[in-house]
């Protein structure tokens, strides 16, 4: 018998690169990646980091604890052109430095998003500086959250939050039920309203309830997603997920 080496032919151009940090217990961000991102010539990595309940503040720091760890197993020893966090409560608990220090210290050329942090990009993007916030969290944890956004400017019109203590509890909420209370929101004096948590079953609904509340709504995973794309040059043509896709 003989043996005959063959010289293999490398692709010469490859898509780009997003790795995703998704909570263990987080049911949906995984499925609202896909459902934006299936059709594009993007390459899409996932890990999955220990995720302490009930969420309070020092969980969610100490959640951060181990982003280098999990970053470095997304590909190892390979570059990624985007690590996206997703956690919004965890970014703003741990801080956007931290975090990115974190991360870059296992891929040293990626960019960094959050869903914290794309939110203000995106409100900013779109000239908004009024917003109604309604959050899944406990009245601790919903309290820094409208704590972040005034710090960095924004009126807070109004606030409602549901006061689960458990990541996983808020990935079984009904999505009909949940568009159902967004619909009734008072949004009296507000730009828009920011849904967060990138848990919620948020994404489907937005094109309906912008529709319904006659204004602009923003989610974790929406802002999140967005800003990706933005890194990677690849945020054209996105239809079906609200009206901040088409504020590019």
């Amino acid at each position: 018998m003989n043996s005959t080496k063959i010289e293999p032919k490398f692709i010469s151009k490859s898509n780009p690169r997003v790795g995703l940090i998704a909570l263990a217990s987080d049911f949906m961000i995984e499925r609202d990646f896909i459902n934006v991102i299936k059709d594009r010539d993007i390459d899409f990595f996932v890990n999955r980091i220990e995720c302490y309940n009930p969420l309070t503040k020092e969980n969610l720091i100490k959640m951060s604890d181990k982003v280098t760890e999990v970053t470095k197993d997304i590909l190892p020893d390979q570059d990624i052109d985007c690590i996206v966090y997703g956690c919004t409560s965890g970014t703003i608990a741990a801080g956007y430095n931290s975090i990115e220090q974190k991360v870059k210290a296992a891929k040293p050329m990626a960019n960094v998003t959050t869903p914290s942090t794309a939110a203000i990009k995106a409100l900013k993007k779109m000239k908004i500086n009024k917003i109604s916030i309604f959050t899944p969290y406990s009245k601790t944890l919903n309290d820094e959250v409208l704590k972040y956004f005034k710090s960095e400017g924004f009126e807070i019109t109004s606030n409602s939050y549901f006061d689960i203590q458990a990541d996983y509890d808020i990935g079984k909420v009904d999505q009909n039920y949940l568009y159902d209370v967004l619909s009734k929101i008072d949004l009296k004096g507000a730009e828009a309203l920011f849904v967060s948590c990138t848990a919620l079953p948020v994404l489907p609904i937005i094109d309906k309830l912008e529709k319904k509340l006659n204004t602009t709504v923003l989610s974790s995973n929406q802002a999140l997603i967005w800003d990706t794309l933005v890194n990677i040059n690849k945020n054209n043509s996105v239809k079906g997920f609200g009206k901040l896709f088409h504020a590019n």
